[in-house]
């Protein structure tokens, strides 16, 4: 199978300018008895009047305010075994990272019409996969060779995803940098319910590497911590389980999975990203599904135009086919 290094130039030119830039109510039980007792005692020679006031006890009832259950878009708080994942990857300004650009709603559509024939055993429920962290061939203004999507793109595709009824993913290549500081740098939408991340170590090419030029790798031990992170925001927040993508293209790009571990709260999901022929990609899909741990979701990913440069893009009925079968597929 191909490898997409050599892509990143193309999508580069078309995407830097853009995306470089950058209760509860307390309960109150307090009483108040308005206690108003009091006596008048006459002159001794006439009559004596005594007035009693009864103290009037007032009890007072106070409703306690709870949280609202935040749920998944489409409902529920827990994403599998509940849907299967069919999404479409980009970022505005260039096509060359995915069909996710432009007009996002026309966009929503063809990813409807697209996801359709995957829900015969249960919803689908689409994706938005912003690339909102994009690795460069050259140095950033922090030196990571890496920029960050601005809040303004962030927002414009939650819109679009939530018109949709659509999860955002936040697609991050770090490229020099690590995966967790740039993933809580999108903690404030990351506190959203229907936010989630999708790390790409393809482009983590560590303190000396050039995105485009080597392979970027990962450990699981790095991907963990990414995991316990969101779970944390979730346990904290009341969040809905979070989805936490992680792309490989190649067995390299992801090693000593042991050190990554089951989180409730987080849906870890394995996609496996490479370009090729049916007969080449289902070869990758069969070599990376052994080491998959047991409680990772397999996934698989679709180029519509890399991959046809080897033969026919491959079906619905024959990713389906695909065992363990695929719960989130994504067309780029």
């Amino acid at each position: 199978m191909r490898s997409r290094r050599g892509r990143l130039p193309a999508a580069v030119v078309g995407a830097v300018l853009v995306l470089s830039a950058c209760g509860s109510g307390a309960a109150d039980s307090r009483a108040d008895p308005s206690d108003g007792s009091s006596s008048t005692t006459a002159p001794a020679a006439t009559t004596t009047q005594a007035t009693t006031t009864q103290a009037t006890t007032t009890t007072q009832t106070t409703t306690v305010a709870s949280e609202p259950v935040l749920e998944l878009p489409g409902g529920g708080r827990t994403i599998f075994p509940g849907y299967r994942l069919v999404g479409f990857s980009g970022g505005p300004g260039s096509l060359a990272l995915g069909r996710l650009t432009g007009d996002l709603d026309a966009a929503a559509e063809q990813l409807r019409q697209q996801a359709a024939a995957y829900g015969p055993d249960r919803p689908v429920l689409p994706v938005f996969e912003l690339i909102a962290t994009i690795a460069h061939p050259f140095p950033t203004e922090e030196g990571d060779y890496s920029g960050r999507a601005d809040d303004a793109v962030i927002q414009e595709y939650l819109d679009a995803a939530r018109r949709a009824g659509a999860l955002l993913l936040l697609n991050i290549q770090p490229g020099r940098a690590d995966f967790l500081p740039e993933v809580q740098a999108y903690e404030k939408w990351l506190l959203e319910p229907d936010v989630g991340v999708a790390l790409d170590p393809e482009w983590a090419v560590g303190p000396d590497g050039i995105p485009g030029e080597v392979y970027g790798q990962t450990t699981g031990a790095e991907l963990n911590v990414v995991a316990d992170y969101l779970g944390r925001l979730v346990r904290d927040n009341n969040l809905p389980q979070k989805a936490m993508v992680y792309h490989q293209v190649a067995s390299s790009v992801v090693v000593d999975l042991d050190g990554l571990l089951s989180h409730p709260n987080v849906a870890v999901v394995q996609s496996v990203d490479g370009i090729g022929s049916q007969g080449a990609k289902e070869a990758t899909w069969n070599e990376l599904m052994q080491d998959r741990p047991g409680f990772v979701v397999p996934g698989f990913k679709l180029f519509y135009e890399e991959d046809v440069g080897e033969g026919p893009l491959m079906t619905p009925e024959q990713v389906l086919a695909l065992t363990p079968l695929p719960e989130y597929v994504l067309y780029e």
